[in-house]
């Protein structure tokens, strides 16, 4: 008798072991996407914010379309090298050019924010080269001569969030080189010109290095936001998945709209408050590149377009 009360207690907690696996598990994180100690972090990757990454334009003397180039694809290459963003290229054509941009005072950024926020972008990054020059200082004794040359540059980075609807960072790098190399008296002048182009690449690149860190401390001090893209019956889907490194098990919870605050004396707009809680959701799959279905945790009444952010 007593040895049947022992095998009846170990098979009441191997049944109740294998329930409690096959529970579905819930993933915690903070409001930066980062997963609690006590998970293994080493299977997981951090939340990924979008970013839209206008052209850069170059309104200095030097340098051309060419440096306006280099200076887009080497922000570009600096962001993706992190693990905090993704830099959506097909998106960008949502904004324009950094130019128009400027041109337009920043209107049309908070004209087209609704469009960015359903097309999963957390910030528009756009900015100018104001100014990249180089300048040379020859020692002209001798068959060899030796040329010192010394690059400046200016380069303005803004960083728009679509959230609350402002513009959150603005900064102005300097860029500063020197170079020195030895040339024969008669050497080819196309060199010459192709070194001065390259060193003002080099220059930007060093003023637009800068505003990484600084994109990153002003990103990690506001929470990640993504979308109910569609309700089909009880599975919601969300514009955030693989890619942005949501994973099976994360609870969302499900934001109404902010409201619009302006300061009631000078009519300035302050930004957008936070939104109230409708209910929470819990990711169970995944589809196409960068996308997540989940179903309903808690609350109720969600709607396509509301906001999710991490629970």
């Amino acid at each position: 008798m007593k040895q049947k009360s022992i095998i009846s207690i170990i098979v009441f907690f191997i049944i109740l072991s294998i329930f409690c696996g096959c529970g579905s598990s819930i993933v915690r994180r903070n409001a930066q996407g980062e997963l609690s100690d006590q998970l293994p972090k080493e299977d997981f990757t951090p939340i990924k914010k979008k970013l839209a990454l206008l052209p850069i334009f170059n309104e200095g003397l030097n340098g051309g379309d060419d440096l306006a180039i280099v200076a887009t694809e080497e922000i570009r290459q600096e962001l993706s090298k992190t693990r905090e963003f993704i830099v959506e290229e097909k998106d960008a054509a949502i904004f324009g050019t950094s130019k128009e941009i400027y041109a337009g005072g920043g209107i049309k950024l908070s004209l087209l924010a609704q469009k960015a926020k359903l097309s999963g972008i957390n910030y528009v990054i756009f900015g100018r080269i104001i100014n990249a020059k180089i300048r040379d200082k020859i020692d002209e004794i001798g068959f060899l001569r030796e040329l010192k040359s010394f690059g400046e540059s200016k380069v303005e980075i803004k960083v728009f969030d679509t959230t609350s609807n402002k513009e959150i960072l603005s900064e102005v790098m300097d860029g500063v080189v020197t170079d020195n190399s030895y040339n024969f008296y008669f050497s080819d002048p196309k060199e010459q010109i192709e070194y001065r182009q390259e060193l003002l690449r080099y220059v930007v690149k060093v003023a637009l290095r800068k505003s990484i860190p600084r994109i990153i401390d002003v990103s990690s001090k506001l929470d990640w936001t993504g979308r109910v893209a569609r309700i089909v019956g009880t599975r919601i889907y969300v514009n955030a998945g693989r890619k942005s490194g949501v994973q099976v098990g994360d609870i969302l919870k499900i934001m109404t709209e902010g409201n619009e605050i302006f300061d009631p004396e000078t009519g300035a707009f302050l930004g957008i408050s936070k939104g109230e809680i409708k209910g929470t959701i819990q990711i169970v799959d995944f589809f196409g590149p960068d996308g997540a279905v989940a179903i309903l945790h808690s609350g109720g009444n969600i709607s396509e377009g509301d906001l999710v952010q991490l629970y």
